[in-house]
């Protein structure tokens, strides 16, 4: 009884100062934590349901957070005026990239 109270202190503990250390990241810094939170714990259960033992369990959650941090950090949304976009040269068809112009953000492109 005393062991269970012990772990569960433990636990609430970790997942405290986990959330706290969540202020200071930057949104981009945040979404790749929570990808790699939910990539690891998804990862697991995959590797545990193919593989039945510790070897693939591990290596499931090393995948999925891997894949969930890129995922979650690539997918985050830039503020207004520092996404690129593509331009095609009108003169010689050379392409290149520049800060997105307000026809791009009226989706009038």
């Amino acid at each position: 009884m005393i062991m269970k109270r012990t772990i569960a202190a433990v636990l609430m503990t970790v997942a405290t100062v986990a959330l706290a250390g969540c202020e200071t990241q930057s949104e981009s810094q945040q979404r790749a934590t929570t990808g790699a939170l939910i990539g690891g714990a998804g990862g697991a259960l995959v590797g545990q349901a193919l593989g039945g033992n510790t070897a693939s369990t591990v290596v499931g959650a090393a995948g999925g957070a891997l894949l969930g941090a890129v995922i979650g950090q690539s997918t985050t949304p830039q503020p207004r005026g520092q996404q690129l976009c593509r331009y095609r040269d009108r003169n010689n068809g050379n392409i290149y990239t520049a800060p997105c112009d307000d026809r791009y953000y009226r989706r009038q492109y």
